[in-house]
């Protein structure tokens, strides 16, 4: 029986200025990745530990992720969202405790937030869910994974009265 009150810690470091309201942060991170959990195990998409799980956060700038995008990726630029999985798992494969990394580059976030016309709440919320999924194993590297990632993505959006990022 999957357990339906897996708890999320969750661990936010800060090093740019830019990012001003860590508690909203923190208060959309909780939620969302509660929202994920339950959007998956409802759907029989993913399996938790019944045990509390942990993920970091950073909350950075786009000098800062584009260095950390270059020594770990090999892609000297800066990018939205990075994720690094504890343990690298596949699709279905049962999270170690320690989920992992999820890193947030504010100037690029709110660059694509004003380009998508969204808030830069409802596209950060995108964004963490895309990355906390690249943490259970999800991918987007070919059309297939593409597809079901998308899917996911949607699904959970839309659960919580957001749009699909994917529309065109």
């Amino acid at each position: 029986m999957p357990n339906k009150s897996t708890e999320i810690s969750i661990d936010i470091a800060v090093n740019s200025d830019r990012w001003e309201n860590i508690e909203a942060f923190d208060e959309l991170a909780q939620t969302t990745s509660n929202v994920v959990v339950q959007w998956l195990i409802a759907h029989e998409e993913a399996r938790f530990p019944q045990l509390p799980m942990e993920l970091s956060v950073l909350l950075t700038d786009d000098a800062s992720i584009k260095e950390i995008n270059a020594k770990w990726r090999e892609q000297n630029k800066a990018t939205n969202v990075l994720s690094f999985p504890t343990k690298e798992l596949k699709v279905g494969d049962m999270p170690m405790p320690l989920l992992g990394d999820i890193i947030f580059a504010y100037e690029t976030i709110f660059r694509e937030s004003e380009e998508l016309t969204k808030s830069f709440e409802e596209h950060l919320t995108h964004l963490f869910i895309h990355g906390f999924l690249h943490l259970l194993g999800y991918d987007h590297i070919n059309d297939t994974d593409a597809e079901q990632m998308e899917r996911i993505e949607t699904g959970i959006l839309t659960s919580i009265g957001l749009s699909d990022p994917y529309e065109n």
